[in-house]
Formats: structure tokens, C-alpha cells, sequence
């Protein structure tokens, strides 16, 4: 143990000797280990933004969506669909019936397109889109006035909408009740007027939090809810869905439900040579994303690995370069008695002493660029212990492995010829 600590004095004292060329040698592991622990940083941080918003929209959701078969021959062909191919409101309500004790909600919607709102000098923009009574709860909407549109509002085809309220904030007054009030909404060429009978609570997710760092937050859009029907009546729109979203009970395996709903709404295709459906559960997405990330992370952290090579090999050559100033520094331990093994372990101590120094600055500057790299994209950043753990262990790693030669050959320097080394 003494001579071990003796060691790290003798190796200290010589980095400070030589702080220009210590600082040189350590600049890959540097790089090497800063760039790998920011990568991380950053794509940790990103990863569980995503997720996170994902199972905000709901872990347990399953989204069911129209596919095209595929033809007997193999060849790949562009189908137009049909009414008669869309998901209908029929369907859904026969669906409801068979599996209501494992089913909340499920959610309708199609977009109608966006637009403005206006008056005056007053505007907002919005993303206006068609929805049946079950989106609120599919994707966990809160209300804070009035209500969400109901079958009433469907089945009637009524010129009512749910907004924002960011919208309100833009378009009334302090303390104006934008119930029962209402709005023009300019989408194109056409002017659409709708009674306001709710406001919902404006959230932005990951992918509006990243716009918003492009755009000024008024720019951004907010959505905007009509009835379906409505929207259909308005644009003339063929009736059906394409895809549809089921929001299931909590505790219920949403993997092995997506099964059991794709070969139920399949039934209603089985005479449809065309069109079939698919069923995928936001739990699996989730999964899927974060094993992308971790592919992706993996991959540009070995590119940025290399670094590390080379810096070890720019350890190894400083070291070489020690030992040949300290030959006969060597030579008269030896003399003194010095054994091989203390000699070689003196040389390794500091070349671990350099590439663990060089990892810590490292760390420092990995986690300064996660930071930066986080900021920048909007997201939280959180640093991982794990990465840290292993740039420090293989920061001393690459200490032991580059060094062991330059060290080998002090050891086995003749004490003689050491000497007289001029």
C-alpha cells in the first residue's frame, strides 16, 4: 500500500513537471470519453421525453388501422378505399357491446385541416379536426369550462367546438366566458362559424415543445374539435374511419388485447378482398422506440469511441518517451534493488494516473455538452450514473492496456547499461 501511494506521488509530481505534455496526452480520452458521455446524455434525455409523452397519450392505448391486403401473385398495387372499406360507426358500437368490461373509450377522429381563428386584430391558430365522445378520454384531455362534445353533438351534427385554452387567452378578454360564444374559423378559402361549448386544457407534448423552441408560441396551433359528423357534412366527406384508438382499463394486458381486437374487426373483412385490419398497442410502440434509441446511441458512441484508441495510443507513446528520459533514473533504482515488478508498476501507476485524470475532465465536459445538447433540443436532461461508471473504468482500463508495455520495458532495462545512458 505504501508503495503504491509512493507511486501516485511520483506519478502526480511528474504531470505537474510536465503539465503542457500531460494535458496533450489526455486530450483523446478527453474527447473520447466526453463525446460518449454526452451522446448518452442527450439521447437519454430524449428517449425519455419521448416515452414519457407517449405514455401520457396512454401506455394502454391500441390503434386499430385499415391496411391493404396483400395480393395472391405477390404484386404490390395501389387500392383506392372506399366507404364500404372505412371502419364505421356501426362497428363500433357492436364493438363496444362485446368488449365493454375491458374497454374505457374508444376514439374517433379525422383532420379537417388548419386554419384560423380571427377577429380583429385577435387570432389563433388552430388544427381543426372531427372527433366522436370518446377522444377526450383516449387522449386524456382535460376540460376546465363546459364540456366535451357528446352523441347528442353527433347525432344532431351541430356547429359546435371544444377549444383550447391558449385560444381563449388569445381571443377574449380577462375574465369573458367564451361559453356559448362564437367563433369564426378561416380555413382556406372557406369561413366556418361554431358555438364554443368547452375548453380544454392546452398541454404540449415532446414534438410541439421541439417546434416551439422554431416557432413563437402564438405561431404554434392548437387543436380544435368539432363532431364528427360535422366535419363530414362540411366537407362532404365519406363516412368511416380509417383508424380508430381504443383506450383499455387499467390492468389489463393491452399486447394480448391488440390480438384478440384485430381478428374481431377483421370479421367485417373477411369478404373484402382489398382491405383488412391491424391492430398495434402504444405499449409495444414505446418498447420499439426506445430499443431504436438504444441501437442508435450504441452505434455513434463506438464511433465516437475511437477517439479513446487513439488517445491510448498517444498515452503509450508519452509514456515510451518517459522511459527513455528516466533511463537512468531506472538504472539506479535497480542498482539500489530495486525489483522489476516495482519498477513496472511505478511506469502503469502513472500512465493510469494520466488516462484517469483525463477522464474525469471527461466527464466534466461530457455532461457540459449533454446539458448544452438538451437545452437545445427542449428536453430535460439527466445524466447517467452508468456511462459515467464506465468512462471512468475505462478510462483506467485504457491506463492499464497502453501502458503495460512502455512499463515492461522500464522493468527490463538492464541496471548497467541503464547507467550509462547519457
Amino acid at each position: 500500500m505504501t508503495q503504491l501511494l509512493e507511486n501516485i506521488s511520483l506519478a502526480i509530481s511528474g504531470l505537474r513537471a510536465n503539465k503542457m505534455r500531460a494535458l496533450l496526452t489526455m486530450l483523446g480520452i478527453i474527447i473520447g470519453i466526453g463525446s460518449v458521455i454526452g451522446i448518452v446524455m442527450v439521447g437519454d434525455s430524449m428517449t425519455n421525453m419521448m416515452t414519457s409523452s407517449l405514455q401520457e397519450v396512454g401506455a394502454n392505448n391500441i390503434q386499430i388501422s385499415i391496411q391493404q391486403k396483400a395480393s395472391e401473385t405477390g404484386m404490390s398495387y395501389s387500392v383506392q378505399i372506399d366507404e364500404e372499406d372505412l371502419i364505421s360507426n356501426d362497428m363500433i358500437d357492436q364493438f363496444m357491446t362485446s368488449y365493454g368490461d375491458v374497454v374505457d373509450a374508444v376514439s374517433a377522429s379525422e383532420t379537417m385541416g388548419s386554419g384560423r381563428v380571427e377577429d380583429g386584430r385577435k387570432y389563433a391558430n388552430v388544427s381543426i379536426s372531427g372527433v366522436n365522445n370518446g377522444y377526450q378520454a383516449a387522449n386524456h384531455l382535460t376540460m376546465l369550462e363546459g364540456r366535451f362534445i357528446d352523441d347528442r353533438d353527433t347525432k344532431g351534427i351541430k356547429n359546435v367546438a371544444v377549444v383550447s385554452d391558449k385560444l381563449v387567452n388569445n381571443m377574449f378578454a380577462p375574465g369573458e366566458s367564451p361559453l356559448g360564444q362564437e367563433v369564426k374559423v378561416y380555413l382556406g378559402k372557406d369561413i366556418y362559424t361554431f358555438t364554443i361549448i368547452g375548453v380544454y386544457e392546452y398541454k404540449q407534448d415532446a414534438l410541439t415543445s421541439m417546434m416551439g423552441a422554431m416557432a413563437s408560441d402564438q405561431d404554434l396551433s392548437t387543436g380544435l374539435y368539432i363532431p364528427i359528423t360535422t366535419q363530414w357534412k362540411l366537407t362532404n366527406a365519406t363516412e368511416g374511419f380509417s383508424y380508430i384508438t381504443i383506450l383499455t382499463k387499467q390492468g389489463t394486458d393491452s399486447r394480448a388485447l391488440a390480438n384478440q381486437f384485430e381478428d374481431y374487426f377483421n370479421r367485417f373483412y373477411q369478404r373484402n378482398t382489398d382491405f383488412g385490419v391491424m391492430a398495434i398497442s402504444l405499449d409495444s410502440i414505446i418498447d420499439q422506440y426506445t430499443s431504436m434509441m438504444g441501437t442508435i446511441q450504441i452505434a455513434i458512441a463506438v464511433i465516437a469511441a475511437i477517439s479513446l484508441l487513439v488517445g491510448g495510443i498517444g498515452v503509450m507513446n508519452i509514456m515510451l518517451v518517459s522511459v527513455t528520459e528516466r533511463t537512468r533514473e531506472i538504472g539506479t533504482r535497480k542498482a539500489l534493488g530495486a525489483k522489476n515488478s516495482a519498477i513496472r508498476m511505478q511506469f502503469i501507476v502513472e500512465s493510469v494516473i494520466i488516462c484517469l485524470i483525463g477522464g474525469l475532465i471527461g466527464i466534466v465536459v461530457g455532461m457540459s455538452l449533454g446539458y448544452a445538447g438538451a437545452a437545445l433540443l427542449k428536453f430535460p436532461a439527466r445524466p447517467s450514473l452508468q456511462a459515467i461508471l464506465i468512462a471512468v473504468g475505462f478510462s483506467m482500463a485504457i491506463g492499464v492496456f497502453f501502458g503495460y508495455y512502455p512499463a515492461n520495458k522500464a522493468a527490463k532495462l538492464d541496471p548497467i547499461e541503464a547507467l550509462r545512458y547519457e
